[in-house]
């Protein structure tokens, strides 16, 4: 076999195209950890020496030579076109359709080729004979017809998971449709060349495989496919449950993904380069705010296609690596369930503390109850023992002492109920408790003031602690109506670094605290108190001179 070869102006085109797809597989083969990368270079390797054998039949000088070259380049062809398959089945759902067993079978009808292709001169099932027109021209034999139906059958699987991707799969149908155009260009290319439709020295094969190829890294690198990175980010934006949508710097909507669509009940079309007060019109005050302030997040309530939710709406800055604003980035957290489980866990907490109030009313009215009663008994019996002995004067004393405690028991009993009277969960804390001091003003004739700093919101105060607080402040108010003979009361609450400082002033007759505990131990009301004070983990103190009333502190932790 002669080997010399005589190179046209046009060798040297396809020569570089040989270089251009061997520089291809080297840089799919640097990223093989890429679902799909392996099986493309070993496609462009074989599509280079597919373009290689092209280049060397054209430029063999000897017969022999080009046929040589022409059974290469068959060789080559099919698993080629095989690779390409197995990247199209990577590419479009990683390890699902490109299995061992799959790519095993995939393999049996290109090792066939080169066995049929190597004996084809003892059973011609491949080519009957040749012709020799500056290029091979075979005569195809049955297996070679079937082999080329073959090769067109993998296409049209191509064709078909291209197209079932490009339903499936919005973000990957430009690189899709652009690797679906190379498929078929490639195919009719290959086609004309092998009719011959155009008699002229163009390589036609060449040219197919080049502007396939060139699609090919028009998709690669156009959209980055083989780098996993922005690949990952842009599946990751597209699946978040987040809703995410990006302005400019004039504040327009330049992008959202899917997740912000349906939150929005929108679509991008038909908000690109709108104004994101078109797109929020019910918070656009607070988004603006929230844009001006730079970075910041906000709880905000939106009713939608989804229902009435509630979201966190939270805002950043787009920036470059010089610093430099390019946007902004704005997030919508859906937060409705939490909200829900946390007004569950409030509500529970809620009843458990009113069962324990009722708990503690009940001790308090069993004991206080059972002293009046033990007392009504004992005072009784001297009554009849003082009427025996005919003493009227002596028995009148002590019935009018019944009666001031029964007068006593009944104003206890009355505090109580219009105590269990006031609903925390109905009104909120500050409202029972206004309601509770208005009640007490008006049965008692003392004056009461409620001070607070306007901040104050409702729920600032874990719902334990807002029930303890309330039966403290109750039970003060009672010492005060009981033993201070005051006339004027201040409730004030001041904020203090996460905790609630609290104190019930009254101008009452006040006393001295140490003889008072020296002589008869701490009062039952002051015990009940610290008792309260203990369980939400908080300090209670009193301080009281005679003559300038007295004043009960504690301090509560901030929720």
């Amino acid at each position: 076999m002669d080997r010399s070869y005589a190179f046209t102006p046009q060798s040297w085109l396809s020569i570089l195209a040989v270089f251009f797809l061997l520089a291809l597989a080297a840089n799919a083969w640097r990223h093989r950890r890429v679902a799909g990368a392996i099986p493309f270079a070993i496609g462009c390797l074989f599509a280079t020496l597919w373009a290689a054998g092209s280049v060397m039949e054209n430029a063999a000088v000897e017969l022999a030579t080009k046929l040589f070259w022409f059974k290469f380049q068959t060789v080559c062809q099919l698993p080629a076109t095989t690779a390409i398959t197995c990247f199209v089945l990577e590419y479009a759902w990683p390890g699902r359709w490109l299995t061992h067993r799959n790519l095993a079978l995939l393999s049996i009808t290109p090792l066939l080729v080169l066995a049929l292709t190597v004996t084809n001169d003892l059973h011609q099932l491949m080519w009957v004979s040749f012709k020799f027109d500056q290029t091979v021209i075979p005569v195809l034999g049955s297996a070679a017809k079937v082999f080329i139906a073959y090769a067109y059958g993998l296409g049209i699987i191509n064709l078909i998971v291209f197209g079932w991707l490009f339903v499936r799969s919005p973000q990957h149908r430009w690189p899709v449709a652009i690797m679906a155009l190379g498929q078929i260009i490639v195919r009719v290319f290959f086609v004309l060349d092998l009719a011959r439709v155009f008699q002229s020295d163009l390589p036609l094969d060449i040219i197919g495989i080049a502007f396939t190829y060139l699609m090919y890294i028009i998709a690669l690198f156009g959209f980055r496919l083989f780098d996993p990175i922005p690949l990952a980010l842009q599946m990751v934006i597209t699946q978040m449950s987040d809703g995410m949508v990006i302005l400019d710097t004039q504040s327009r909507v330049t992008d959202l993904n899917p997740a912000a669509q349906t939150i929005l009940a929108t679509s991008k079309k038909h908000v690109l380069g709108q104004p994101i007060q078109a797109l929020l019109p019910e918070i656009a005050d607070v988004v603006l705010n929230l844009l001006a302030a730079g970075a910041g997040k906000v709880e905000i309530f939106l009713d939608r296609t989804l229902g009435p939710r509630f979201y966190i709406l939270e805002t950043s800055a787009i920036k470059d690596w010089r610093s430099v604003e390019l946007g902004k980035l704005l997030l919508l957290r859906d937060v409705t369930t939490q909200k829900q489980a946390q007004a569950q866990i409030v509500e529970q907490q809620r009843a458990v503390a009113t069962l324990q109030e009722r708990w503690r009313v009940a001790r308090d009215l069993h004991d206080s109850l059972g002293q009046v009663i033990a007392f009504v008994n004992t005072q009784g019996q001297s009554v009849r023992r003082l009427l025996s002995q005919g003493d009227v004067q002596a028995a009148d004393a002590q019935v009018a002492r019944l009666v001031e405690a029964a007068r006593e028991a009944d104003v206890d009993i009355r505090e109580s109920i219009m105590g269990l009277r006031v609903s925390l969960p109905e009104h909120g804390f500050f409202p029972a408790l206004e309601h509770y001091l208005a009640q007490y003003e008006k049965n008692y004739a003392i004056q009461t003031k409620l001070v607070k700093p306007a901040a104050f919101e409702a729920g600032c105060l874990d719902s334990l602690v807002e029930t303890q607080l309330l039966g403290i402040l109750q039970e003060a108010l009672t010492n005060v109506r009981k033993h201070a003979g005051a006339s004027h009361v201040e409730v004030k609450f001041e904020d203090e670094l996460g905790w609630v400082n609290v104190t019930v002033n009254d101008d009452g007759q006040g006393f001295d605290t140490g003889a008072r505990s020296e002589a008869s131990g701490e009062h039952f009301g002051l015990r009940v108190m610290r008792e309260r004070a203990e369980e939400i983990g908080s300090v209670l103190s009193l301080h009281s001179e005679p003559g300038h009333g007295t004043q009960v502190r504690v301090r509560v932790p901030i929720q």
